[in-house]
């Protein structure tokens, strides 16, 4: 146990470094062009290739027989490897097109399926999310915990599941009986920023109907490892084989209000 704690701190150590590094690339993005990749609101951009390609060198580099699973990759390597790093090189890609300083690099480190270690980074702020299974969470090194507030307390983060527009009806109506029900709503952009604000008891709840397995693998790590619950928007647990999945972060108490408010709805 200690060996692996030990271990798990020199490779979070490693993402934080590498993360960083790649972060200089976004801060000093200019003429950014948007590609289409599954419709005008799925888009990449040469920055997305260039972060992602900078993080699996590094990786790789520090951890040659390391797989990966990220955004940007045609084929994805297997779930259950020795090693793996999950990658979203750029969340909030619409934000970091159209100047919204609201994006980051988001690094999950697994072993054999179990996500290990999560680091969240957005350089606009110089915040580093971050936290290794077992040992809580940190804000630029410092802990964190999610509020101890219900729903009616606490502002709601969404996401608005942009690349499938037939879950808009329910994703809107569910964000309307939520500003009801809380302080507030806000759709920010970055499902692993969104995370963050759970962690950091900043936003009491965060639901998406759709995301991917890059968007959520750090920050689920980060929100639970700070006191947070974090499942599908049924209640369920999470697909074992990456696949696109619904989201619901949050505190036990705002998590518990979700499910009776809307088992009533």
């Amino acid at each position: 146990m200690e060996y692996s704690k030990l271990r798990y701190k020199e490779i979070l150590a490693l993402i934080e470094r590498v993360e960083r590094e790649a972060a200089e690339l976004i801060l000093q993005a200019h003429g950014i062009l948007a590609e289409a990749k599954t419709g005008k609101r799925d888009v990449v951009t040469e920055y997305d290739r260039r972060v992602q390609e900078l993080l699996m060198e590094r990786f790789r580099d520090a951890l040659p027989e390391a797989h990966f699973f990220c955004e940007e990759m045609d084929e994805q390597d297997r779930l259950d490897a020795e090693q793996l790093f999950i990658i979203d090189p750029i969340d909030g890609t619409m934000n970091f097109v159209h100047g919204f300083h609201h994006s980051c690099i988001s690094v999950a480190y697994a072993e054999r399926g179990i996500v290990r270690i999560g680091a969240v980074y957005n350089p606009y702020v110089d915040e580093m999310f971050t936290a290794v299974a077992g040992h809580g969470s940190s804000l630029n090194g410092r802990p964190i915990h999610v509020s101890d507030a219900g729903l009616s307390e606490g502002i709601v983060c969404f996401g608005s599941a942009p690349y499938n527009p037939e879950l808009s009806d329910r994703t809107f109506g569910l964000a309307r009986t939520l500003y009801d029900a809380s302080l507030d709503v806000r759709r920010e952009g970055s499902a692993a920023l969104d995370l963050c604000s759970v962690a950091a008891g900043r936003a009491g709840l965060y639901f998406e109907l759709r995301v991917s397995l890059w968007d959520y693998a750090a920050g689920a790590l980060i929100a639970e490892e700070a006191g947070g619950q974090c499942c599908t928007a049924d209640g369920g647990c999470f697909p074992a084989d990456g696949s696109k999945t619904s989201i619901l972060a949050g505190s036990p108490a705002a998590v518990k209000d979700f499910f009776r408010l809307t088992a009533e709805s």
